[in-house]
């Protein structure tokens, strides 16, 4: 790994009043994003591939638990205040289980990443941040899934999230649909005043898998973009597919058995060998650039407030320079040039799961 291994040990971050990370000697002062995620987690035995557009829960897209296990191995560089369960795609359903069924796993190998360092979290506090949104949200127009009485346990966590007296920004990394945290935008701009929502939406960094042109996953996507020009959006349509390295060797069924899977511990072993499609095993983290941009900011690559700039997450244009809306810039080369960096540092950290 040539760029990462020069920049981690002299490169350490702290925040700024404006949220930038500028260079500090004492890891106490670190720059750490907090992070809010939010994904249609499927249950950790889903099953890849198929029509799995009905009622079968089992049959989902295991590419959401990949990212997550790679999530869960950097979050002592986030101060993490959701881990949102959606409803989105496929099944349909917002159910938290599942993510608590991984955070079991992770409670096996916590004490020994702690080891590494102790900034890791305690998987009962994780357990304590987990939130389940609306079921049946995915497809549906922004008009009928966001409202009065349309809040769920995940929509008001974000709200006290982002009103926690924190100068900090709050990044919602959207893996699913973004109802969510559409309908916490919608119930502070109608029960508050235009100040207060400016204030609210000033404090708000949404990154969201697939978020674009049309309405996605469902219609509270495109909602913010037209009504929110100030908010900020990161929207990676295609450049997410820099993740996918399934014919690569550093990401094929070899890498992430020897790496991840094998001998790593249980949350090692729940790494699904494939995402949505069975006959193509490997590493098809598309959600993970969501987190990537952040930890490659917090290594001091780039600014996380500038998405112009080159990042482990991929880097970003405007369309329109009135707003605060980014999309695709040079698209998905801009994630798959940091594969040796972004994997290694996934290997480094597999290891962590394992006693000293």
């Amino acid at each position: 790994m040539k760029r990462l291994s020069l920049l981690i040990p002299i490169i350490i971050l702290a925040i700024t009043v404006d949220g930038y990370c500028q260079n500090t000697n004492a890891k106490e002062d670190q720059y750490k994003p907090r992070v809010i995620i939010s994904t249609d987690f499927p249950p950790l035995d889903v099953i890849p591939g198929g029509d799995c557009h009905g009622p079968n829960y089992k049959c989902s897209d295991p590419d959401d638990i990949q990212s997550m296990v790679r999530f869960l191995l950097y979050t002592n560089e986030f101060d993490v205040e959701g881990l949102i369960a959606s409803a989105a795609s496929f099944a349909n359903i917002a159910d938290k289980q599942p993510i608590l069924d991984a955070l079991w796993h992770y409670d096996k190998v916590d004490e020994n990443l702690r080891a590494h360092d102790p900034q890791f979290p305690k998987a009962d506090y994780l357990r304590s941040v987990t939130f389940e949104g609306r079921d049946g949200t995915w497809g549906e127009p922004a008009d009928e899934i966001l409202g009065e009485g349309m809040d769920s346990e995940a929509s008001e966590a974000i709200i006290e999230a982002v009103d926690h007296p924190d100068p900090r920004p709050v990044w919602v990394c959207v893996w699913g649909g973004p109802r969510e945290v559409a309908q916490a935008i919608w119930k502070v701009q109608n029960n508050r005043s235009p100040e207060e929502v400016q204030e609210f939406i000033s404090k708000l960094r949404i990154f969201q898998i697939g978020l674009g042109d049309d309405p996605g996953q469902d219609g509270s996507g495109q909602w913010m973009l037209d009504n929110f020009p100030n908010l900020f959006v990161i929207s990676s349509q295609d450049t997410y597919g820099g993740m996918f390295a399934l014919d690569t060797e550093l990401g094929n069924l070899q890498w992430i058995n020897t790496h991840i899977r094998n001998g790593h511990g249980l949350l090692g072993n729940i790494y699904p060998e494939t995402g949505f499609h069975p006959d193509s095993p490997g590493v098809q983290e598309g959600d993970t650039p969501s987190f990537l941009y952040l930890v490659s900011a917090v290594y001091g690559i780039n600014n996380p407030e500038d998405p112009s700039q080159e990042s482990w997450g991929g880097q970003y244009a405007q369309r329109d320079t009135s707003t605060n809306h980014w999309f695709d810039g040079p698209g998905p080369e801009s994630v798959s040039k940091w594969r040796e960096d972004y994997q290694e540092d996934f290997a480094r950290r597999a290891d962590w799961m394992l006693p000293k």
